[in-house]
Parts: structure tokens; C-alpha cells; sequence
């Protein structure tokens, strides 16, 4: 009779064990999730679409300060590197987390629509890639502007912001041979940013997202590779704090080249190869 009754107490013991939720998407399903999201952006409407993408833009620009105010006084090299992928993460977490338009990690998204579905349109697509990169080239623009009139920042910023500013335009140096270079970078940027995208959608809890985030962010910013979206951030406060470039510069010799790199690096690198990875449990 004990034995009996010891028995059912282990198995009422077994049965009201919780196994934990996974903490995480399968890969698959994070797939799905972008296709998802893709069809979400396309059917916003563009007014609603130009308000997402110049709040990410805006985000850049608070990224890029936080990133060069954490840097300021720091000599170690690698301790600067991380502190400014620390500093840009902020930026990164607030677009994701708020579903703002980045044009960027629509270079992840739309692509996996387009695989995906049949709704798509050429020129529906055009014009919301469009409306992104626009949108936050003017956010950035208007938080910098907003930033300087405020007069918050210390000349001990702008220092360290032109140092940041001419390792990113560094490639300017080498002619046609540094616009290649920097396009192969932007490939580099948005592979990474890319991932940051897939792993934050993965995450299921917002320290899984932090982390996910901030990981890639940190490694293309000690990489110093090319990211367009990033780089409106930072040169757009250069435009208005140093004369050692001109706003033509930045846009022909870094953001062209960038962004095309990006998209590359985004849509094939990310979207295409993990689409024909998981071919066949996308089409189950």
C-alpha cells in the first residue's frame, strides 16, 4: 500500500514539473518570421513607412553619440572598439525593439518576402527601399541638428568624433581602389547586421535580444566595416562639427559604395543562403 502511494506521488510530482519554454526561434521559423515582416512593411502605408524609417534614422544618430561620448579619454585601443559596438547597440535595440524602418535590416527582410511570396511587386518594393534609405538619411540629419543647437556636446566630443570620422573615410585615400574597398566592407557590415537582425528575432526575451544585438554590432564597429546606416549617424554630426569633408564626400566615397555592399551582404549573405538552407522545411 505505501509503495502505491509512493508511486502516485512521484508521478503527481512528474506531472506538475514545468518544462521551460525554449528560449529561442529555430532557424526556420526565424525565417518565417522575416518573410512575415517583410509583408508587414510592404502593406504599411507610405506615410507610416517614412515615420518608422526617420525614427530609425534618429536612432543612428543617438547611437553614434553614445558610441563616441563612451570612447572619449579611453587610450586602449581594444577597450574602444568595444565600448563604441556597446554605445552603437543602444542605437540597433531601439530600432528593433520599436519596429522601426532601418534600411538596412530591410535588406534582410524584404528579400525573404520576395523569396517567399507571391504578393510581391517590383515597384512596390522599389519605393519602400526608397522611403527607408531617404527616411533615415533625414532622421539622422534632424537629431544631429537637434544635437548641436542644444549645445550638449563637449570639444572633447567633436575630437573624438573626427578621429572616429576619418578612420571610417580612410578608404578615400586609395581612389577607385577605396570605393571597391569600402563596398566589399559594407558586405562584411550588413552580414553581421544581418545577424544581429536574425538573432535578436531568434531571442524570445529581451535579454536574449540585448545580447543578440550587441555581439554583431560590437564586431563591425571594431571592424571598422562600412555600414551606411550607421555611418548617416556619424556624418551627419560631422557635417555640421568639422570641415575636414564635405557632405559630397561622405555620400559618393562612403554611403554609395556602402549601402550597395549592404545590400549585397543583407539580401544573398543573409536572406538567400539561409532561405536555400532550409529550402524544404520552408516549403513543408
Amino acid at each position: 500500500m505505501t509503495d502505491n502511494n509512493n508511486k502516485e506521488s512521484s508521478n503527481q510530482t512528474n506531472e506538475t514539473k514545468e518544462i521551460p519554454e525554449r528560449q529561442f526561434l529555430f532557424p526556420v521559423q526565424v525565417m518565417q518570421s522575416f518573410s512575415n515582416k517583410g509583408k508587414e512593411h510592404l502593406d504599411t502605408n507610405t506615410p507610416s513607412q517614412l515615420v518608422l524609417a526617420l525614427k530609425a534614422g534618429s536612432f543612428m544618430t543617438f547611437g553614434a553619440v553614445f558610441s563616441v561620448l563612451l570612447a572619449i579619454g579611453v587610450d586602449a585601443k581594444g577597450l574602444t572598439y568595444i565600448l563604441q559596438g556597446i554605445g552603437f547597440t543602444a542605437g540597433y535595440l531601439m530600432v528593433f525593439m520599436s519596429q522601426s524602418v532601418l534600411f538596412t535590416e530591410v535588406n534582410v527582410l524584404l528579400p525573404t518576402s520576395y523569396l517567399q511570396k507571391s504578393y510581391w511587386r517590383k515597384h512596390k518594393f522599389i519605393k519602400f527601399w526608397a522611403v527607408a534609405y531617404v527616411g533615415n538619411l533625414i532622421g539622422a540629419l534632424f537629431v544631429a541638428l537637434l544635437i548641436i543647437i542644444s549645445n550638449s556636446l563637449t570639444p572633447e566630443f567633436s575630437k573624438e568624433l573626427e578621429t572616429l570620422i576619418s578612420h571610417k573615410m580612410k578608404f578615400t585615400e586609395y581612389g577607385w581602389v577605396g570605393w571597391f574597398q569600402v563596398m566589399l566592407s559594407g558586405i562584411l557590415a550588413n552580414r553581421l547586421i544581418g545577424m544581429a537582425t536574425f538573432l535578436t528575432t531568434s531571442a524570445r526575451d529581451v535579454a536574449g535580444k540585448i545580447l543578440g544585438t550587441a555581439l554583431p554590432v560590437i564586431l563591425f564597429v571594431a571592424g571598422n566595416f562600412q555600414h551606411s546606416a550607421a555611418n548617416m549617424g556619424y556624418f551627419s554630426l560631422g557635417i555640421l562639427t568639422t570641415d575636414n569633408y564635405a557632405w559630397h564626400d561622405y555620400i559618393l566615397l562612403n554611403l554609395i559604395p556602402a549601402s550597395i555592399g549592404n545590400i549585397i551582404g543583407g539580401a544573398i549573405f543573409i536572406s538567400l543562403l539561409f532561405l536555400y538552407a532550409f529550402r524544404k522545411e520552408m516549403r513543408g
